[in-house]
């Protein structure tokens, strides 16, 4: 039963935030009402949601498996870069929605802004 609750508590928040993303990708008309501020805004967004992805993968990857360096790096990154693409790929089916690879690559340098704060030291390990 611990063992369930383990997993739960470090694999249900990137289950959850991954529900976040989707249902954010789902919404139409997308703005933030600021004019001139709505796309760097957005483009933040994009940033934010996917550094958070990438923390949370990380956090769950690195207290569920004994990874080494290079693991604890591809298997967070690659996880959250395959979802960046499939949830371009889910927003070309969402009516005033474009899937694009610009939002991909925006998404990726959420990602790699994590990985630049675990190689500075600006983030703590989260081994349990």
């Amino acid at each position: 039963m611990m063992k369930v609750l383990r997993m739960v508590k470090l694999w249900g928040p990137v289950v959850i935030w991954g529900c976040v993303i989707f249902s954010v990708s789902n919404t139409q008309n997308v703005s933030t009402g600021l004019g001139p501020w709505d796309f760097p805004l957005r483009k933040l967004g994009h940033i934010s949601e996917y550094f958070i992805l990438t923390f949370l993968l990380y956090r769950a990857f690195s207290n569920t498996y004994n990874l080494k360096r290079f693991g604890l790096f591809i298997l967070p990154a690659g996880s959250a870069f395959l979802y960046a693409m499939s949830d371009e790929f889910h927003q070309l089916f969402v009516p005033t929605r474009f899937g694009t690879w610009t939002d991909v690559l925006i998404d990726t340098l959420g990602i790699v802004v994590f990985y630049l704060l675990i190689k500075f030291k600006k983030i703590p390990t989260m081994r349990e």
